[in-house]
């Protein structure tokens, strides 16, 4: 029997903050400095003493699954858009950290100009697949200017004509002088497994899965 602990990637952030009382119904409570934004740890143990946690960037937890680092994660929605890693299994919708993928563009834009008629378009994001794939079911080629932030502001500096951005409230964007003009997808944050730790760790792994299950039904 496997004997070392399991390893649960967790987003920084607020998908963290909102994913402790659902981690506590699971019965899975970090050391108490995994919440600590200031503590300069990464990995931790829990309550669980088969099983660990480690605090990564929101992008990276997909990667950490799908490549083995670690067996399971929480995970949003656009990321696994994004990457679309075969070796992920996502069973569960947790239902936390609710926003949306969308694009936008300046409010001083002509109301009258409609942007889904041109064949190409200059658009800023830091989803460049997911990008690409909905201006092509538009027939329009996506000319992608990837950042990793503030996007907001390549609209207003001339890079791009277009943002595709994670919006919450979308008070950052009316903040920029930006607004949305259509929804890609709506986002949740799921629980990911990776395919080969599942049939390794059968028993473990879905032993997670159903106290996650039990949680949510709670």
């Amino acid at each position: 029997m496997e004997s070392r602990p399991l390893v649960l990637a967790l987003p920084k952030g607020r998908i963290l903050k909102g994913a402790a009382p659902l981690l506590a119904r699971a019965g899975i409570v970090p050391d108490a400095d995994c919440l600590d934004e200031s503590s300069r740890r990464l990995r931790f143990g829990t309550s669980d003493p088969l099983l660990d946690v480690v605090r990564v960037r929101s992008f990276d937890v997909a990667t950490f699954v799908a490549q083995g680092g670690a067996q399971l994660g929480i995970c949003g929605a656009d990321v696994m858009m994004e990457f679309d890693y075969p070796e992920l299994y996502a069973p569960l919708d947790l239902g936390i950290g609710s926003c949306r993928v969308s694009v936008a563009r300046p409010v001083s834009d002509d109301p009258n100009e409609d942007w889904r008629r041109y064949s190409a378009l200059r658009v800023a994001t830091k989803y460049p697949a997911i990008t690409r794939r909905h201006f092509a079911t538009r027939g329009i080629n996506a000319d992608i200017v990837h950042l990793h932030g503030a996007m907001e502001l390549a609209p207003m500096l001339g890079l791009s004509r277009l943002i595709v951005d994670l919006v919450d409230t979308g008070s950052t964007l009316r903040a920029n002088g930006l607004r949305e003009v259509e929804t890609i997808a709506h986002v949740t944050s799921r629980l990911v497994v990776n395919r080969t730790a599942l049939k390794t760790r059968p028993e473990a792994i879905s032993g997670l899965i159903a106290r996650f299950r039990a949680a949510l039904a709670g």
